[in-house]
């Protein structure tokens, strides 16, 4: 049976669905051949293996989602095969990893597809997400619930981590899991019953990848929120235990890969603990190139069928400045969303229009104000200084040496701290050293602190200096 909604007439390719398997789901390219709604064939042709394989290729490649706020995998997932390749070798060869990288560069989807293809191949993949964690109990605890799926109360591996762990492992409600796992932690045992997990997941009878995301944020939140002393004790244990934890373990049986929105390097930098994260191999993940943005941009205009003016993906990339995932997919839905307004098609003179008025534009308010939240996230006290660092740079093209010198003035211990929030900008994509200053990366970024400051802003030369900021 073929279903005319799943006939493309731009490529006049045709899904045909089986009830066997994919093997069974045939599809047949038949030129400018077009089916009437309800309309059953029988398909008949005798295919090769190979071809099957180029058939469904095609087709995974026509299926791709518009997707602007959510990690994606499968067919939505586009490219990054080189950073899956040196990935999955780094996690094979047994190294713990931190992933790296500017906001919306798709860090999260790079992982989750990694674990997806990695189970495929018999591994276990556990991922949890610390953003929310407000002590290493809720840490632990959540590893732990990301472990009970693949727990069995009769494994004598998960009988040495207690009842604390073991009474939630027949538990249906995930709610009630997530209680109980954190009801038997303390102040106390959170290390042992933790270290306890870890090796009773490294003792499976598979290789194991756990995921810990956003664990800056967490560490973030520590800081903030006990004294500067005490904050900074607290997180130097955590990451004393971890690396100490996983350092005991066979790394071949249990991989960890760290990765989170705001910078751990940084954040470890300023804390003088570089030395409690050495264990961990930093890997980058970067933006698309040119051509590969291209690429994306028609690969969903052909999913939606969408009719695009040569040159529109070109010059999309070109008022991005840079290929950041997010941003691409965030472009292309505004171009859509433009064109269910009772346009056939997308022009040239289109991208910039929706630039302006969308991404810029109350629209994309929301989504520009993540990267605001996260900066803020990441340094409490110091987020002025990097808000009058970016708005310089926006504003006047470039954070010049001269700015730097007069925003010096402005602020307490001026000179260390600028240097620490130039090198968090810098290591988190903002900005990029060139041989007159800083400039930003982003067009889109530039355009937005540009748009929110221009009204009000005063040149860092004109500025009178403070006694307290």
């Amino acid at each position: 049976m073929l279903r005319d909604d799943l006939i493309t007439p731009a490529t006049g390719v045709i899904v045909g669905i089986g009830s066997k398997g994919p093997e069974q789901d045939i599809c047949c390219r038949l030129g400018t051949s077009t089916i009437s709604p309800g309309t059953t064939l029988l398909l008949t042709t005798i295919v090769t293996s190979a071809s099957i394989n180029e058939i469904v290729t095609l087709n995974k490649e026509m299926s791709m989602r518009i997707s602007t706020g959510r990690w994606v995998s499968g067919n939505d997932f586009f490219d990054r095969e080189n950073e899956l390749t040196i990935l999955s070798k780094l996690v094979r060869d047994g190294n713990h990893v931190l992933v790296t990288g500017q906001r919306r560069m798709g860090k999260t989807s790079v992982i989750q597809e990694l674990g997806q293809r990695l189970e495929a191949q018999g591994w276990n993949f556990f991922f949890t997400d610390a953003e929310a964690a407000t002590c290493e109990e809720d840490v632990i605890a959540d590893v732990a619930q990301a472990a009970q799926r693949i727990a069995s109360s009769k494994s004598h591996h998960f009988s040495k981590v207690g009842s604390w762990f073991l009474d939630c492992i027949e538990e249906v409600s995930v709610y009630r899991v997530r209680a109980k796992l954190r009801a038997g932690l303390t102040t106390g045992n959170w290390r042992r019953h933790g270290k306890e997990l870890l090796l009773a997941c490294a003792a499976q009878d598979k290789p194991s990848l756990l995921v810990i995301d956003e664990l800056p944020i967490f560490l973030k939140r520590m800081l903030r929120e006990s004294g500067e002393s005490e904050s900074k004790q607290r997180v130097e244990t955590f990451l004393s235990w971890l690396r100490q934890a996983l350092q005991s373990i066979n790394s071949r049986s249990l991989v960890v890969i760290v990765s989170g929105s705001i910078g751990l390097q940084p954040l470890v930098w300023r804390l003088g603990i570089s030395d409690r994260i050495n264990y961990l191999h930093p890997f980058r993940v970067g933006p698309w190139d040119r051509d590969t943005s291209i690429q994306c941009f028609h690969r969903l205009a052909e999913t939606c069928q969408l009719q695009v003016e040569d040159g529109v993906a070109a010059a999309v990339y070109d008022k991005l400045g840079i290929g950041i995932p997010h941003h691409v997919q965030s472009f292309f839905a505004r171009l859509y969303e433009y064109t269910m307004l009772g346009r056939d098609r997308v022009t040239v003179e289109d991208v910039d229009l929706v630039y302006q008025n969308s991404l810029l534009g109350p629209p994309g308010q929301m989504d520009l104000r993540h990267y605001e939240s996260r900066l803020e996230d990441g340094l409490g006290d110091d987020y002025t200084i990097a808000v009058e660092i970016l708005a310089a740079a926006a504003l006047e093209d470039v954070f010049t040496p001269s700015s730097r010198r007069h925003l010096e003035k402005l602020f307490n211990d001026a000179p260390g701290r600028i240097a620490e929030v130039i090198d968090i900008l810098v290591h988190d994509g903002y900005l990029t050293e060139g041989a007159d200053g800083y400039r930003y990366l982003s067009h889109l970024l530039k355009d937005w602190w540009a748009a929110r400051f221009r009204g009000h802003y005063i040149p860092l030369e004109n500025r009178r200096p403070n006694s307290e900021q």
